[in-house]
């Protein structure tokens, strides 16, 4: 096993070395200037030349690329220019809220979608299974920016349940930090839960129809017996890899939903470093969700080699 993670570690590297080169030089296409933006009204041409040179902004552009991803390789993803704190640590900052969110919201993909799929694969051509493939595809459709919205609406303005915006720390107060992620939580998880059902119902009807379901059912098990532990149990290892990269794309593409509910985690972070044309923070968050999905990738091949023996000796 290590050295199957070491062998899908050094494929890695090139990825995410191309993924660099891409997002650095795709930026600086990116229309207007980061030091007029951080020099304001204050357009004096001495500070503006001063603060250039400050940040190498003179230098080729082959020359800041080398510049920066060799002090990243050292744990150093540059100083923000609005801020003047190092990227790690407004990363930091951000990321366990970012992951606080995913995780709320990959803990109700599963709750709604893997009993969903499981009931929609026994009941598959009834009026279950319709009404459970009808809900996956409106999952799906339903936008998450019109979804929050709503809920917004009804949640809090009408009904006052939960607040409508805002974050609180989880160690500060864990209830009310739950109360606050709630709901986009439940705007993303209810998306992931259409996919994960369909991959559920999927690996479910393979399943059900094999010999070892036959034979555990003439051998007078009970439904729920054949149904948990043959079944299920088989069928969780596309389950299980298809939620471990879910979770990688929840690190990476919960932007609207955040910005919705004002919620201050990665979302919010790239959003404003765009607008400001802070490109040392664009670059820092683009690169971390890079290696953070590529890390999931790597999570969820391992797991389908524990899960799966006859892949251990591939």
């Amino acid at each position: 096993m290590l050295s199957f993670i070491g062998r899908r570690i050094l494929i890695a590297i090139p990825t995410v070395l191309l993924i660099s080169v891409f997002v650095f030089f795709m930026q600086k296409l990116l229309p207007g200037d980061p030091v007029l933006a951080l020099a304001g009204e204050d357009r004096n041409p001495e500070i503006l030349e001063f603060l250039r040179e400050k940040y190498r902004l003179n230098d080729p552009l082959y020359v800041q690329y080398f510049t920066w991803i060799g002090n990243a390789l050292q744990g150093d993803l540059g100083i923000s220019l609005r801020t003047q704190q190092p990227v790690l640590t407004l990363i930091g900052q951000k990321l366990p809220v970012t992951i606080q969110l995913a995780v709320m919201a990959l803990i109700i993909a599963i709750v709604i979608g893997v009993p969903a799929g499981i009931v929609s694969a026994y009941r598959k051509g009834t009026w279950v299974d319709w009404l459970a493939n009808i809900l996956a595809l409106s999952g799906l459709s339903v936008p998450n920016f019109w979804l929050g919205i709503m809920l917004i609406l009804l949640v809090s303005v009408k009904l006052g349940w939960l607040p409508a915006s805002g974050y609180q720390p989880f160690l500060d107060d864990p209830l009310q930090s739950i109360r606050t992620m709630l709901m986009p939580a439940f705007v993303l998880g209810t998306g992931l839960a259409a996919t994960l059902m369909r991959h559920t119902r999927s690996a479910m009807l393979g399943v059900l129809k094999s010999d070892y379901v036959r034979t555990a059912r003439a051998k007078g098990l009970s439904e729920t017996t054949v149904v948990v532990k043959h079944a299920l149990r088989n069928a969780l290892v596309p389950i299980v890899t298809v939620v471990t990269l879910l979770f990688g794309e929840l690190l990476a593409g919960a932007v609207l939903t955040e910005q919705i509910f004002t919620i201050p985690g990665f979302g919010k972070l790239v959003v404003d470093a765009v607008f400001n044309r802070d490109y040392a923070v664009v670059q820092g968050i683009v690169l971390c969700t890079a290696i953070a999905f590529i890390a999931m990738n790597i999570l969820a091949d391992a797991l389908y080699r524990v899960l799966n023996p006859r892949m251990r000796n591939s």
